[in-house]
């Protein structure tokens, strides 16, 4: 039996008083174990967007299949290169990398320090639900 549209229209018709679409998301996800390969447990909230952040910067830009262009960074473009237009592309690969999560709101204090082939990253990371300070340490044989 197809059922009949009322004078309120079509089963959409409902839903245009609610709020649904303005609700904001939940962060609830599997917590990885990166050291072990696995998961393990649930995370939310700022412990959350933090192994996001991680994700992203671990993860290498158009390399996997599953990820839009826009998931991950380009690390390639600064490990090896002059060090004083590696901190400018740093900057502004860290930054778009990390705003592409709608709950972090911005990234301060960015400084990244050179010593011999290592480069090593910090920042702090504002988020929804708070800020977390962000290391990371990478050499340029990686």
């Amino acid at each position: 039996m197809i059922p009949v549209i009322g004078q309120s229209g079509p089963v959409t018709a409902f839903l245009e008083g609610t709020t649904l679409g303005s609700a904001e998301a939940p962060s609830l996800t599997y917590r990885m174990d990166w050291e072990n390969k696995r998961i393990i447990g649930q995370l939310d909230g700022l412990k959350a967007v933090e192994q996001a952040v991680v994700k992203v910067l671990r993860t290498e830009r158009y390399d996997h299949l599953i990820y839009s262009f826009e998931y991950g960074t380009e690390w390639r473009l600064v490990l090896g290169q002059n060090r004083l237009l590696a901190r400018a592309e740093l900057r502004r690969m860290i930054t778009e990398a990390l705003l592409q999560d709608e709950r972090i709101t911005g990234i301060d204090h960015l400084e990244a320090a050179f010593s011999g082939d290592n480069l090593s990253v910090s920042c702090q990371v504002a988020t929804t639900y708070g800020s977390f300070q962000l290391r990371k340490e990478m050499t340029a044989s990686v």
